[in-house]
């Protein structure tokens, strides 16, 4: 299997900024399984395998045998909160999170894309640092720097920046032109890469869907290491996203594509088959892109 070159394609902080302890974990992740993958974990009970669905339990069980069987070929997990609060299953999401930590050198993005005025703000990042204990949050940036401080402030925690989304409506307002004829996606790459990443500690979600707005965000916040969802069950294309996000660090989010592979009790052997399938294919496009560059 081709391994990951080093043609900036690799994850740590920005050039001008300090490492923060979320992206040491990810670049030793990334070093040690050679992956540039990240495995969401959205849990579904109805498409779950049967014979967890009705488990009390069964929530945990199905994602900590998922993490069991590919905890070594990515950089990140990455639990949705919803799939978790929709189930009234929240404990069995600080489980999963301990259970990470405890048992792997893995970190957690919790997924969860919090944001309000900055005293509701100041408790969304308790419950995600202080209570469920993740290493990394994504957020919603249109409240603008004062609802993002509180996040901002735990400054050894990754903190995720919505920038633009892999959703096929996304471009409604994402690429509204504002007033100083930048888009509003553009206008959110230069800020979060700029005034406010006052610690380093700033990422930017970009979905692999729209390679042409993920070159621009690359252009503009230069190395800064972008979550890239949009890869497997939304049809992102890995050799495209690759040439796109070249110049500065990567998380390739997969989630369904992965998670559910298979659907009997050889569920996480599915799931691990197609891990091991989509990391080598982003590592074999890395490989021919830095060996272009260097042709």
């Amino acid at each position: 299997m081709p391994q990951p070159r080093r043609c900036r394609l690799v994850n740590g902080a920005g050039v001008s900024s300090p490492m923060v302890d979320f992206l040491d974990r990810v670049a030793a992740a990334e070093k040690q399984n050679k992956s540039l993958l990240c495995v969401g974990l959205d849990p579904d009970p109805a498409r779950m395998p049967k014979h967890l669905a009705g488990e009390p339990d069964g929530i945990f069980q199905f994602c900590t045998g998922i993490v069991d069987a590919t905890h070594d070929l990515v950089l990140a997990f990455k639990p949705q909160i919803a799939y978790f609060a929709a189930q009234g299953a929240e404990e069995q999401l600080w489980r999963l999170i301990e259970y990470i930590h405890e048992n792997t050198e893995i970190p957690v993005i919790l997924d969860a894309k919090r944001a309000d005025i900055t005293s509701t703000s100041k408790m969304y990042a308790e419950e995600a640092f202080d209570i469920y204990g993740a290493d990394a949050l994504t957020v919603n940036p249109y409240f603008g720097l004062d609802s993002l401080q509180p996040f901002l402030d735990y400054k050894d925690k990754g903190i995720i920046i919505l920038c633009r989304t892999s959703n096929p409506g996304s471009a409604e307002i994402q690429n509204i032109v504002s007033q100083n004829g930048e888009t509003v996606y553009e206008v959110v790459a230069r800020k979060a890469a700029g005034e406010w990443n006052m610690h380093g500690n700033i990422l930017l979600v970009a979905g692999a869907t729209h390679p042409d707005e993920l070159r621009r965000i690359r252009s503009i916040v230069g190395a800064m290491t972008l979550l890239i969802p949009g890869v497997g069950a939304q049809g992102g294309d890995i050799p495209a996203l690759i040439e796109s996000a070249r110049g500065g660090g990567v998380i390739i989010n997969s989630s369904r594509a992965v998670i559910y592979a298979g659907s009997g009790t050889d569920y996480s052997e599915a799931a691990r088959a197609a891990a091991l399938e989509t990391r080598d294919a982003i590592n074999e496009a890395v490989y021919a892109i830095c060996n272009d560059i260097r042709a």
